[in-house]
């Protein structure tokens, strides 16, 4: 059977971008064999039988039109709707056609996903595995977004690096002793590199299995049911907007290659000998972990009271305690008045100091991308902010057009913009769901780790709850202990009388792993006790949630006595 190419509209010479296949393969109905690329988008040729490959007949680079013979499949399967064996694995659905009524456009889906990072791919593939066929728009030269390739996960990487030279530092005091480390600036950020390029490489492959269409390039809407991307338009049944935010700055910086943001500073361009971080946030201070440990001296300055606005005091305390022993100096409730560039350095006005540093790292958070789509062509509402609100269902005052992700609305978290991304793509298909979630787990990947979850106490004196507070403190703990790392503090809050798991905090060596019990606890509705009975295995980490389930239940000694919170 010669498996020639389907018609691919008015294309008369199309080049073959990749094959898929090799002789001798066997081929199921809808496997893709080849990808060919227009001026408009990449698109697969599936198998239109099974059988196995005898015979290729293009090449890279060959063009080819409607009609073009690709291969050769021997053994073919009649498609005469036969049933494949009961043993068989199940095929993915088939996406079904686009509706008529869509507007003219080069590509024409169900769903058009707007932006490639978490939300976007996520909310792409399960559309897709719904059945649906579907685009993904997106401007980067990978999927994955800004968390992928220029922020969750690089940053991770690095932060590995500096846990370990950390470590390895302070094993001097369990008599063992290294070296001053070798730094190859190049390795780690090569290093780096590869971590994000084999995910991202990974999230193309998911795409062409599913069929999502990849379009590249920055999207605008041009109407309810169009996309200009480039020179090609998108047109759609259904709209996720998942575009996503970029890094805030600040008006009055000079324009000077020592000042990054966050992406700048991931590419770890060098070690600059001193280093100013404007934003005592999560972004700020973890990039300020990674650079201390390459040999930074580090200076922090931040307009709030505290590191890590938000967060709980009593976690923040124990985080800052470390940090103050290490960098060069902290700044808080302080602002940048100015900075001047010059050949010697950036010399910095702040508060009554003035300072010159090598290079500033500017993380001051983080703004939507709901005004840099267009959206208004659409009849989309944009807030002053830029956020494009939504309902419980995702969907925006477009009833076919839904949000998703930073867009939509804090916390600006990528776990969060993927269940909103599953959700918008099921409601689409038809599914009768809704969000309906307690617990948004927040990490700050800084040395030491500070995770919470759930309703804080900063939260509930703002809001004139009264809550109790159950703790346990590392220092009590036999295996925060061996590793040498006692500074920690578990704490669970909860509901007075019933004594329901309403939030919890940690702050300690890899508090972000601990945090995913208490966030069951809640999104489950269970109490202290549940957890208190709950064996843990010794000695762990974990052990520390027990324990101040148990301070809770009042079925341990009180190293840290369950209080009040009353109400403000």
């Amino acid at each position: 059977m010669e498996v020639k190419v389907p018609d691919i509209g008015d294309f008369d010479a199309v080049p073959v971008i990749e094959i898929l296949v090799a002789v001798g393969d066997e081929v199921a109905v809808e496997d893709p064999l080849v990808v060919l690329e227009s001026d408009k988008a990449t698109m697969e040729v599936p198998s239109p039988s099974a059988g196995k490959i005898t015979d290729i007949t293009v090449a890279v680079g060959d063009k080819v039109a409607e009609g073009s013979v690709i291969l050769t499949l021997e053994g073919a399967a009649t498609q005469d709707g036969a049933k494949p064996p009961a043993d068989a694995p199940a095929e993915p659905k088939a996406p079904e056609a686009p509706a008529a009524d869509i507007p003219d456009a080069d590509v024409k889906v169900q769903v058009a996903v707007l932006g490639g990072g978490p939300g976007g791919y996520t909310a792409a593939f399960r559309a897709a595995d719904l059945g649906l066929s579907v685009a993904l728009i997106d401007r980067g030269e990978q999927l994955g977004g800004v968390c992928l390739n220029v922020g969750c996960i690089p940053s991770k990487a690095l932060l590995h690096v500096a846990k370990v030279m950390t470590e390895a530092a302070e094993l001097g005091e369990a008599g063992i002793t290294f070296e001053a480390p070798k730094i190859d600036v190049d390795q780690v950020r090569a290093f780096k590199n590869k971590v994000v390029g084999r995910l991202t490489g990974g999230l193309e492959q998911l795409a062409k299995q599913r069929k999502v269409q990849v379009v590249r390039g920055t999207g605008e809407f041009t109407s309810p049911n169009t996309i200009q991307v480039g020179d090609t338009v998108v047109g759609f049944e259904n709209c996720i907007i998942a575009s996503g935010s970029e890094a805030a700055s600040l008006p009055f910086l000079p324009e000077d290659s020592r000042i990054v943001d966050s992406t700048g500073a991931l590419e770890v361009d060098g070690i600059p000998g001193r280093l100013l971080v404007i934003g005592g946030g999560i972004i700020g201070l973890e990039m300020a972990t990674v650079y201390d440990a390459l040999g930074s001296k580090v200076t922090v300055v931040e307009l709030l009271d505290q590191l890590i606005p938000g967060a709980d005091k009593d976690l923040i305390r124990v985080l800052e305690k470390r940090v103050k022993g290490r960098y060069e100096a902290i700044h808080l409730a302080t602002g940048v008045e100015s900075v001047e560039a010059s050949d010697e350095g950036l010399k910095v006005k702040f508060g009554e100091h003035t300072e010159v540093f090598d290079r500033i790292l500017v993380a001051v958070g983080r703004k939507p991308n709901g005004k840099v789509i267009a959206a208004e062509k659409a009849g989309v509402n944009v807030t002053d902010r830029g956020f494009i609100e939504s309902d419980l269902q995702m969907k925006t005052n477009v009833a076919h057009i839904y949000s998703i992700g930073d867009v939509r609305g804090e916390p600006m978290l990528a776990h969060k913009a993927t269940h909103e991304g599953s959700l918008a793509a099921e409601v689409i298909s038809g599914e009768n769901v809704s969000w309906d979630v307690r617990s948004i787990p927040s990490v700050a990947y800084t040395d030491p780790e500070v995770a919470w979850t759930g309703l804080t106490e900063t939260q509930a004196k703002a809001e004139g709850k009264e809550v109790e507070v159950a703790g346990f403190p590392w220092a009590a703990s036999g295996r925060a202990l061996s590793m040498g790392r006692s500074d920690g503090l578990t704490k669970l809050i909860l509901e007075p009388g019933t004594n329901r798991i309403l939030g919890a905090g940690i702050v300690g060596v890899n508090a972000g792993e601990l945090l995913a019990e208490a966030v069951l606890a809640i999104e489950a509705g269970l109490d202290a006790e549940d957890i208190a009975l709950t064996i843990h295995p010794h000695p762990t980490l974990s052990e520390t949630v027990g324990f101040s389930a148990e301070q809770a239940e009042g079925t341990i000694t009180d190293l840290m006595p369950k209080r009040k919170r009353a109400k403000a």
